[in-house]
């Protein structure tokens, strides 16, 4: 997908629930209260729950995971996650 293709133009790539991982270090870009600006949120390989969907500038989704050991629930981007299979 290009950079300026409007990602909400298909269904959302994951769903609520959904068992996600991190693709990368995510850092406070300021839209998370109390928590300096560049602080590291959550790292690579970190596993979470998909709690939420929402939209950014009407082109991208945001998916907002809830990260069980951390405690906190950050939004992400399509490209910083990977689902998670469960084994059966």
């Amino acid at each position: 997908m290009e950079s300026d293709e409007i990602e909400i133009a298909e269904p959302p790539v994951f769903e609520m629930e959904q068992k996600v991982r991190l693709r990368k270090l995510i850092r406070n870009d300021g839209t998370f209260p109390g928590i300096d600006v560049g602080t590291p949120l959550a790292k690579k390989g970190d596993v979470g729950y998909v709690v939420g969907i929402g939209t950014y500038l009407q082109m991208y989704y945001i998916y907002a995971v809830h990260f069980l050991e951390k405690g906190v629930v950050i939004g992400c981007r399509k490209k910083e996650l990977e689902s998670v299979e469960e084994a059966s």
